[in-house]
């Protein structure tokens, strides 16, 4: 709505909202579901089509939008990102004092809820509540705020209404996670320390989040058929008003223009109030231009491997050991080789093993090769188990090539690459009779090359708006371990009665909260930086070579990774705190940006939610945002020009000389290509020249660089 135009006569918006509604359309007022006036003016409501035409026709209405259905994206982590680096300075703070502050510092997760009785929510030893937080813990059948939320879990609330409405709500209205997703992710965030962490014996140790002595606050957004836009709104605008300092969402949607983007626009209005909002980039690689969460105002979280494995082992009658992953911690099959069948016939689906595909005849006391996809990974084995087989070996195919997940199966079963796949599924086809025995190995460490991006992490180009570089980076995010939810066993399968009150997941849903923690610690450090140079630091101290020195690969295809996998690179959470100068963006610049889209006005007043908005100075380029990278199409020019504006956060006096690692189809020249910041907070700008040296009708393919400043001696 244009909330400006309410008459005086109103004494809210919301029954302003009310009346217009009612004076346009035959809606009733309790066909409202949620007003919105922080993240957002205007309101959510039931209508069918002709209504919603009817509304469309108002003056007073800038736009009407279907509700759309965003989808969640499914303990060495901390030592991994160096966070339990002891004696190392942070930024000049031990890491005591770093924990101090980041006791002041509200984390709020948008997803499924939280299991309130979790350790991971333990809040022993923690000082009393922030007095400025606002928000609360709501009653239900199952939740009571004075027992479940204590000084660590300081929120807990529920929004299912748009959910409700479109589903017929059969769900228990609880704030409670009956999923284990929500928390998963808020203990990866800001857990607390637990000992003697482990999924059925797996990955055991300490288990902790990022910044485990921040508070959480969780908003259930999620439910069965997924995250309706109306309730994270909803969530993200009641999250602003409680008083959060961060927002962490593991969900997304497909690419649409921001102004259709709801999570985009709950989160403009959050960055404008100081917090910074992160998200998962999405599970959709290792196809191209798969991204979700792109606006350049929200911190876009891709996924990489961490230097933890567990192998599984898979013996062939032939003498054949295959290595591949598993977590199945029940009772193993021993040393004896038992039968092995794989249905690749007429009946597709059984080579696939989907429900009811398999012949307990031919399956019966054998162990089953399933093809990987179309179904659920543990789903395969659970088809499997019913059907009589004693084991299975899952096989990748070219669409996930080389990526293994771990998966706690119900039966004896390991995940091998595709490579393997085909020499395993070759032998069975060829074999008179084909033999096997799955073996387990447990849990290994110091895994090489690590970190690795995963193949089912999201990538680039962005194509919403291809001159912003999407991912952002990468963090942690493959067999995750993290608290669970008891409602639920660790693979989520109806038939899987087993309890864990930790489980290992994968997905950039698990990275995605890695980075708001780190966010969170930053946040601790420095108060008075904005989200811009949050993710700023973040970014440009980011790395792209693994721990064998090497640049980055792609488990995908075992390639080298590039900056549409990875983004700027993998966090380092400790130079992140420092580091020396930082690409910072105010809301002004935004607009600008959002101007240079071409976007009508009324489109951008629904992100910016200001009635005055106009383009008179706007950026002819949306490159020319004052971003940590830089994304270059020539087009129709050879030529193309951006400047950046850096702010000095380091020491007085300090001196910067650029170096430039150009793709070899353009030059890249950078003026000045020295700067010096004689004063904390000082600013200076630079300007890049990027020319193609191909021919106008040659512009296909792409190419990747760097640009780095490197600090020289101080001006004494």
């Amino acid at each position: 709505m244009k909330h400006h135009q309410k008459p005086n006569s109103y004494a809210t918006q919301s029954e302003w909202y009310a009346d217009s509604l009612q004076s346009l359309t035959s809606a009733s007022p309790d066909s409202v579901l949620y007003t919105y006036d922080t993240a957002y003016h205007g309101f959510a409501v039931a209508l069918d089509p002709d209504e919603a035409d009817s509304l469309r026709q108002s003056d007073a209405v800038l736009g009407v939008y279907e509700d759309t259905v965003y989808t969640l994206h499914t303990t060495r982590t901390p030592k991994f990102l160096g966070l339990d680096d002891v004696r190392g300075m942070w930024a000049g703070h031990t890491l005591q004092e770093l924990n101090q502050a980041s006791q002041d510092v509200i984390i709020g997760v948008l997803d499924t809820g939280v299991w309130p009785e979790s350790k991971s929510f333990d809040d022993a030893n923690m000082p009393a509540v922030p007095s400025r937080w606002r928000g609360k813990c709501e009653r239900a059948d199952d939740f009571d705020p004075k027992i479940h939320c204590n000084k660590k879990l300081i929120g807990a609330q529920f929004f299912s209404r748009g959910y409700n409405m479109a589903s017929g709500g059969k769900e228990t209205q609880t704030p409670r996670d009956e999923d284990g997703h929500g928390t998963h992710t808020a203990s990866t965030a800001a857990g607390s320390q637990v000992a003697n962490a482990s999924l059925l014996g797996y990955a055991s140790g300490t288990a902790r989040g990022m910044a485990p002595h921040a508070r959480v606050a969780a908003y259930k957004v999620c439910w069965k058929t997924g995250c309706f836009g109306s309730d994270i709104l909803a969530g993200m605008e009641q999250a602003i008003l409680d008083g959060v300092d961060v927002l962490s969402l593991s969900l997304g949607g497909g690419s649409v223009p921001y102004y259709r983007d709801t999570i985009a626009i709950g989160a403009f209005a959050a960055m404008e109030k100081g917090i910074p909002v992160s998200c998962s980039a999405g599970n959709s690689g290792p196809t191209k231009s798969t991204l979700a969460n792109v606006a350049p105002w929200i911190m876009t979280v891709g996924a990489g491997t961490l230097d933890r494995d567990f192998p599984a082992y898979a013996t062939l009658g032939n003498g054949q050991k295959f290595t591949g992953v598993s977590l199945y911690s029940g009772r193993g099959m021993g040393e004896k080789m038992v039968e092995m069948v794989y249905s690749k016939g007429s009946n597709t689906s059984s080579n696939l093993c989907l429900e009811g595909s398999l012949d307990p005849a031919i399956v019966r006391g054998k162990v089953v090769v399933c093809d990987r996809g179309i179904n659920a990974r543990v789903e395969k084995g659970a088809v499997v188990r019913d059907a009589g087989g004693v084991g299975m070996i899952l096989a990748n195919t070219a669409a996930s090539g080389e990526e293994l997940v771990a998966d706690s199966h119900l039966l004896p079963a390991l995940e091998v690459g595709r490579k393997v796949g085909d020499i395993i599924r070759e032998y069975v086809k060829t074999d008179k009779k084909p033999m096997a025995v799955i073996s387990f190995g447990g849990t290994t460490l110091n895994v090489k090359p690590s970190p690795v991006v995963a193949a089912f992490s999201s990538r680039g180009p962005n194509t919403v708006t291809p001159q912003i570089l999407k991912p952002d980076v990468i963090g942690p995010g493959v067999n995750i371990l993290a608290a669970w939810s008891e409602a639920v066993g660790p693979t989520g399968l109806e038939q899987d009665t087993r309890k864990a009150s930790f489980n290992i997941m994968s997905g950039t849903s698990m990275s995605c909260p890695h980075i708001s923690g780190l966010a969170a610690l930053l946040k601790a450090a420095h108060p008075d930086w904005s989200p811009s140079m949050i993710k700023s630091a973040l970014m440009t101290t980011a790395y792209t070579r693994d721990n064998t020195n090497s640049t980055l690969h792609d488990a995908a295809d075992n390639s080298y990774s590039n900056p549409w996998a990875h983004g700027a690179g993998h966090v380092d959470p400790q130079k992140a705190l420092s580091p020396g100068l930082v690409y910072d963006i105010n809301p002004q610049g935004y607009v600008g940006f959002l101007c240079s889209l071409g976007y009508d006005v009324e489109h951008i007043q629904t992100i910016v939610r200001r009635p005055n908005i106009t383009c008179s100075r706007k950026s002819s380029d949306p490159g020319q945002l004052n971003y940590p990278s830089f994304s270059v199409l020539f087009g129709k020019h050879r030529v193309v020009r951006y400047s950046r504006e850096l702010t000095n956060v380091g020491a007085a006096g300090s001196i910067y000389q650029v170096a430039v690692e150009a793709p070899p189809s353009v030059t890249v020249t950078v003026k000045p290509t020295r700067l010096v910041f004689r004063n904390v907070g000082d600013k200076q700008r630079y300007t890049v020249t990027f020319v193609s040296k191909k021919g106008l009708n040659q512009l296909e393919g792409n190419g990747f660089g760097y640009i780095s400043w490197n600090q020289r001696p101080n001006i004494k």
